[in-house]
């Protein structure tokens, strides 16, 4: 006789697993997952006779750790951090609760604010400006974090990097790192976008809750987990929109090595899935959109910014072009940056989408996935890979209320 996938769960603080009465006051468990600020968990406890008031596992600071799957299959661990919060709720009527709240260690980058600027002073010449993974590198180093960037867009940034410095050396330093102010949190941000980077902790690498990975949008075009409504895709609302579409972004480039001015002009062709580029002359006026096309223009930038200024003002508004929403049966291989493959809606709206968030809640209605995604430009190419496979028990398995 097959056992029924029953969902299950374990709870850690301070290293240990919560003690029997403790689980058995837990009535719902919520874990929420993104690519933009830390990961989340909420557990409310039921707080029969004020009996959880004065218990020391519920104090902020505490180590945190979250597992969640099926009976009888080994738990995943989903989340590494600590108690960030405790919320008691006395209500006039009804059980009293509590809820504690726990982050990841990202939110350690929104604490307090710096000014710095990263360079390397040369002798005799102008100073080098550090590239933008040894700069994230050193920043989250200060945080007790691991940095995880990106490999391929690494080394091709210290590459640019270099061959700026060897060409202009003036202009070089106009691509010098200044944190002004602002917290590593929003001076990372910063970073990713203008590299197209994602920036998330990375559960999944031992020690785990300690990496802090950038990620190229680029990477992982393969889908990692096919939902076919109607069986694991409970429902699913995808939405196309023009607003906010464009057809390129402009800028004038100085290069200053050979005193011209050039326009460059970046858009994505979506009937080929490919990127174009249009440079000219920057004599007279920026080029003008039609009636079908639009064109968005940046400030004057210098050659060794023009890239990244370019890509970051055009590859968000590509990427939110067609988005969507859905709910599964639990499965905690849903995550932020995976590639999901959505089958059994047609072609227009179905195909791979990237997950932007995903939010897991385990309570008296079962287990149940939520999460948002979007058609990246480049998943549109991709589509034409294979589908992977569904797997056959998370396609027909019903999310069961806690024992």
């Amino acid at each position: 006789m097959t056992l029924p996938y029953v969902p299950d769960y374990k709870i850690e603080i301070d290293g240990k697993q919560i003690p029997a009465a403790l689980r058995a006051a837990v009535t719902e468990i919520t874990y929420q997952d993104g690519i933009e600020g830390a990961d989340r968990v909420e557990v409310v406890l039921a707080n029969q006779n004020l009996k959880l008031l004065d218990n020391d596992l519920l104090r902020v600071d505490n180590g945190f750790k979250l597992s969640i799957g099926y009976v009888p299959d080994p738990l995943e661990l989903v989340f590494v951090g600590e108690i960030t919060g405790v919320e008691p709720s006395f209500p006039n009527n009804g059980m009293p609760t509590i809820k504690i709240v726990a982050h990841d260690f990202l939110q350690r980058l929104t604490r307090g604010k710096v000014d710095r600027a990263f360079l390397v002073r040369m002798a005799c010449t102008n100073n080098f400006p550090i590239p933008d993974p040894v700069v994230v590198s050193m920043v989250t180093a200060t945080d007790l974090l691991l940095p995880y960037p990106d490999p391929i867009g690494g080394v091709l940034s210290i590459v640019l990097g270099v061959l700026i410095y060897k060409l202009d050396p003036e202009e070089a330093q106009k691509n010098v790192l200044a944190q002004l102010n602002e917290s590593d949190f929003d001076f990372l941000s910063r970073i990713s976008k203008g590299n197209g980077w994602d920036m998330a902790i990375d559960h999944t690498m031992s020690p785990h809750g300690y990496w802090l990975r950038f990620r190229s949008m680029t990477q992982g075009l393969s889908a990692d987990l096919s939902l076919k409504y109607g069986q694991s895709l409970m429902d699913f609302t995808p939405k196309i929109t023009t607003v906010g579409d464009v057809s390129g972004v402009a800028a004038r480039i100085w290069v200053s090595s050979i005193k011209t001015e050039f326009v460059i002009v970046v858009g994505w062709d979506f009937d080929r899935s490919s990127f174009t580029l249009k440079v000219s002359p920057g004599i007279g006026e920026l080029p003008k959109g039609t009636a079908t096309e639009s064109i968005i223009y940046t400030k004057p930038v210098g050659f060794a910014e023009a890239g990244l200024k370019i890509l970051s003002e055009l590859l968000p508004r590509l990427n939110n072009r067609m988005t969507g929403s859905g709910t599964s049966i639990g499965d905690p291989r849903i995550k932020s940056g995976i590639v999901i493959d959505v089958d059994g809606i047609g072609d227009q709206f179905g195909g791979k989408y990237r997950v932007t968030s995903a939010t897991h809640t385990i309570g008296s209605a079962g287990y149940r996935t939520t999460f948002d995604a979007r058609k990246e430009v480049w998943l549109y190419s991709a589509d034409n890979l294979p589908r992977p496979r569904s797997v056959p028990g998370l396609a027909t398995l019903q999310g069961l209320p806690l024992g």
